[in-house]
C-alpha cells in the first residue's frame, strides 16, 4: 500500500471508524455509493479533502484572521443546490444540505466547489481549457455579487428567483412550482379510516410505543426552537415513522419522520417533518476554535443556526431538540424541493449560464451569515472582509481557484481508485 492510500485509509478510518461499528452493513451501502464514480467518491469524503487543506494542499493566499472565521457550507459541492419555499413563500434556488456547514476559511468552500466542477466536467468530457472557463465564470459572478453587496447592494442582482433567472435554473424553479404538498403526501402516506398515516415502505418502518413516546418528547422541546409562533393545530403528531438509509452522508445516522395536522384539519394540509440525528462536521477536525466548540448547544444546534445563519427566510419548520440525549436538526420534507440535475446538461454555453448564477447564490450565502444576521458568532461584514483581502487583486484570486480546480480534480480522480482498491480487496476495516 502506497502513501496516499495509508493516509487515505487513515483518514477515513478517523472520521467513520466508531460509526462503522455501530452499523457496517450501512457503511458497506455508503461506500458502494462513493465507489460508482470519482464524484461520488468526492461527495462521501469531505473529511479526505479537509486533511488535504490542513496538510498537502494548505494555501493561505487570500486569507486572514476574520476571513479564516467565516461561516462556511462545509460541503459546498455542484450538487449541493436546489430549490426551496422561503418562508415568505418565494421560490429560491440555493444552496442546500447544511449538516456540514461550520466556521472556518471561505475559500475552502470555493476551492471544493472549484473541484467538484472539475469533476463534473472532466465526467462530460470537456476539456481543462473548458474546465478552466466554467470555474472563471463562478469565480468572477462570486466576486461581482461580493463587491456588489459590500458596495451597499445597488450593484448586486440578488437571490436566485423565477423573477432573476433564465435557462435552466429558471426550468428548475418552474419545474418546483409545480409541484404541490398533496402530490407529495400521495407518495409518502396513505388514508387508512378517514385519516393519513405513513406508508410503510423500504427504508420506513413503524416505530414501537416507547420510541414513539421519546419522539414526541423531543418534539415538544423542538417547539420551542421556532422563531415564530405556529398555530396549535399545527402541533398535533398523527404518525411517527423511523426513515433509514437517506443520503450518501447520512450513513448509520436514525432519523424519524413525523406526520403534523398541518394548518387545519383538511388532510391536504398536513405537514411531513423529518427529525435527524446530526454528527460531527468533517470540517470541524480542522478548525480548533474554542469559541465555534463551546457556540452550539450540541450538533442539532449548530446544523440549524447554521442554517439560518447562510439562508436567508429559512424554512419556517428549521428547529433541533435532543433525543436520548443526542442533538437532532428538525426541519420540513417540503414539497416544492427540485435539485438540478447535471445529467441533463451538458452544452458548454449552458453550464457557462449555472456557474454565473451559483457564483451569485455562493456569495449571498457567504454575506449573510454576518454582523447582520440573527447570531452573534460572526460580528463583523463578511462580504466587506472578504473583498478587503482579495484587494483587487481578481485575476490571482480566480488563477489559485482555477489552478486548485485542475489538480485536486486530478488528485479526486486518482484517489477514488485508491478508495475502489481498498474496499474491494477488504482493506477497509470493519465492512
Amino acid at each position: 500500500m502506497g502513501p496516499r492510500s495509508s493516509f487515505l485509509l487513515d483518514v477515513l478510518m478517523t472520521e467513520f471508524g466508531e460509526s462503522i461499528k455501530q452499523d457496517p452493513a450501512a457503511f458497506r451501502r455508503k461506500f458502494r455509493k462513493m465507489a460508482a464514480s470519482p464524484f461520488a467518491f468526492y461527495r462521501g469524503s469531505a473529511c479526505l479533502f479537509y486533511a488535504d487543506m490542513t496538510g498537502t494542499y494548505a494555501d493561505d493566499a487570500y486569507l486572514d484572521a476574520p476571513t479564516s472565521r467565516v461561516w462556511i457550507h462545509g460541503d459546498l459541492h455542484a450538487e449541493n443546490f436546489g430549490t426551496y419555499m422561503n418562508a415568505s413563500g418565494v421560490l429560491v434556488f440555493n444552496v442546500n444540505d447544511f449538516d456540514e456547514a461550520y466556521v472556518g476559511p471561505y475559500i475552502w468552500d470555493l476551492k471544493r466547489f472549484a473541484a467538484s466542477v472539475a469533476l463534473i466536467g472532466y465526467a462530460k468530457a470537456l476539456s481543462d481549457d473548458t474546465i478552466g472557463v466554467l470555474v472563471t465564470d463562478f469565480a468572477r459572478a462570486y466576486l461581482d455579487e461580493l463587491g456588489g453587496l459590500a458596495a451597499g447592494g445597488d450593484d448586486a442582482i440578488g437571490a436566485l428567483t423565477l423573477d432573476t433567472t433564465s435557462g435552466v435554473l429558471h426550468r428548475v424553479l418552474q419545474t418546483a412550482r409545480l409541484n404541490t404538498r398533496v402530490a407529495l403526501l400521495d407518495v409518502e402516506t396513505v388514508i387508512d379510516d378517514y385519516d393519513r398515516r405513513f406508508a410503510l415502505m423500504e427504508g420506513r418502518t413503524a416505530v414501537d410505543d416507547a420510541t414513539r413516546d421519546g419522539v414526541l418528547a423531543a418534539f415538544e422541546d423542538y417547539l420551542t426552537t421556532l422563531p415564530a409562533q405556529v398555530n396549535p393545530v399545527e402541533h398535533v403528531i398523527k404518525d411517527v415513522a423511523l426513515r433509514k438509509g437517506v443520503g450518501i452522508g447520512s450513513a448509520g445516522l436514525p432519523s424519524y419522520n413525523l406526520l403534523l395536522e398541518g394548518r387545519s384539519q383538511a388532510l391536504e394540509n398536513d405537514v411531513v417533518l423529518y427529525m435527524k440525528q446530526a454528527a460531527v462536521p468533517a470540517v470541524a477536525r480542522h478548525v480548533p476554535d474554542e469559541k465555534v466548540v463551546s457556540y452550539f448547544l450540541h450538533q442539532g444546534h449548530r446544523t440549524a443556526e447554521s442554517q439560518r445563519a447562510l439562508q436567508a427566510y429559512a424554512d419556517p419548520w428549521l428547529g433541533y431538540t435532543t433525543l436520548g440525549g443526542v442533538g437532532q436538526l428538525v426541519a420540513e420534507v417540503s414539497p416544492y424541493s427540485a435539485d438540478l440535475d447535471w445529467d441533463d446538461v451538458n452544452e458548454p454555453d449552458e453550464l457557462r449560464s449555472i456557474m454565473r448564477d451559483l457564483g451569485r447564490a455562493v456569495a449571498r450565502m457567504h454575506a449573510v451569515a454576518d454582523d447582520e444576521s440573527s447570531h452573534d458568532l460572526v460580528d463583523f461584514s463578511t462580504e466587506e472582509a472578504i473583498v478587503a483581502v482579495i484587494d483587487g487583486d481578481r485575476v490571482g484570486f480566480i488563477g489559485v481557484l482555477v489552478d486548485f480546480a485542475h489538480r485536486y480534480g486530478a488528485q479526486a480522480r486518482e484517489d477514488h481508485q485508491r478508495f475502489v482498491d481498498l474496499f474491494r480487496n477488504g482493506r477497509l476495516p470493519g465492512v
